[in-house]
């Protein structure tokens, strides 16, 4: 079964709407582990809209736990991660327009930075993943600058229409095998919730999904304790003999 990384960007989102102390994603986070999450991702944008720089700097003082710091390749967040300790990085793109991440991460074009900025936050003891779409151009240039991981965008699996979700499912499929087959590890998220989530995890070789905006949301009327342990039952029965 692959391991379930808790986002708790939107746990920052609510308190940000009001600019309060309240509700704390750091202690929502612990509850996740309680709860049974094997990990936390957090998003430190450049704008700051949510995840603030002392909630990285809480987090990572309180948790034994993996946590797993997602950031752009702006020099200033790069700094960031190399200064904060993180035991993973995920290195995704990122658009001031955007409300959420819209697409992966463009392994070709951003080839020069990346291959600055992967050694050195390998250098740094952390698991360096790159978030992209499950295209295999992408996945060879992911190898190509170094990264031992990639987290395989699901949104638009999430978001097809149930005549599409099958075409956009083998096509994780095929990304998952043609990732595996030239070294790298896999992940994959966005868009994932308790109603699609069962046939990515099933799919060979995961190893993580990070799920949070559907979390969050099923908390609201459900409970946390309810929402994390029912998603973990989902991705276990996915995988029943692992």
């Amino acid at each position: 079964m692959p391991r379930l990384h808790v986002n708790i960007d939107h746990i920052a989102t609510l308190r940000q709407a009001r600019r309060e102390c309240f509700p704390d994603p750091v202690a929502w986070g612990l509850q996740c582990l309680e709860a049974g999450a094997h990990g936390l991702t957090l998003h430190l944008r450049k704008d700051r809209r949510h995840i603030q720089d002392a909630d990285v700097t809480r987090l990572l003082e309180t948790t034994d736990a993996l946590v797993n710091l997602e950031c752009s390749l702006d020099p200033e967040m790069i700094g960031i991660a190399l200064e904060s300790g993180a035991g993973a990085f995920c290195l995704v793109p990122e658009n001031r327009s955007e409300v959420t991440t819209e697409g992966g991460l463009d392994v070709i074009a951003e080839r020069a930075r990346l291959l600055e900025a992967v050694p050195a936050l390998t250098e740094r003891g952390g698991l360096v993943s790159l978030f992209v779409d499950p295209d295999l151009d992408q996945l060879d240039g992911a190898r190509e600058v170094g990264a031992p991981f990639v987290e395989l965008h699901t949104g638009p699996y999430a978001n097809a229409s149930d005549r599409e979700r099958e075409s956009e499912l083998e096509r994780l499929l095929r990304a998952t095998e043609h990732a595996t087959s030239i070294g790298l590890r896999v992940n994959a998220g966005h868009g994932l919730d308790h109603g699609n989530v069962t046939p990515v995890a099933a799919l060979p070789h995961m190893e993580e999904l990070n799920i949070g905006f559907a979390l969050v949301a099923h908390a609201v009327t459900h409970g946390l304790e309810e929402s994390i342990t029912s998603m973990l039952r989902l991705m276990n029965e996915a995988c029943p003999a692992q």
